[in-house]
């Protein structure tokens, strides 16, 4: 048996910026967009490989909204970008400027 989604989810590419931290070095900024969102996190396409579990904040270019999360499943590398599954700390209805 699959797990339960927590909520609806939305096909829709919203671009993003992505802040987090290396191994202890300094921040990064990435600009990366969504394939997928929901209110509890995204799926998100990274032009950079993230670790597991690797806090990092994103920043809505529409909205201009931002939201701590972390790194909760890792895909394969698209030509495109790397596609991470993120959870995103806080509920994100509005975050995505969309209706969920």
């Amino acid at each position: 048996m699959r797990p339960r989604r927590r909520g609806p989810r939305m096909n829709s590419r919203v671009r993003v910026v992505i802040e987090c931290n290396g191994d202890m070095g300094p921040k990064s900024y990435e600009a990366g967009f969504t394939r997928v969102v929901s209110a509890n996190g995204c799926l998100l396409v990274s032009p950079k490989e993230l670790e597991l579990q690797q806090p990092l904040r994103l920043t809505n270019l529409s909205t201009r909204l931002t939201v701590e999360g972390r790194v909760v499943w890792k895909g394969v590398q698209r030509p495109d970008g790397w596609d991470m599954g993120v959870e995103i700390a806080s509920r994100g209805q509005d975050f995505w400027g969309v209706e969920l």
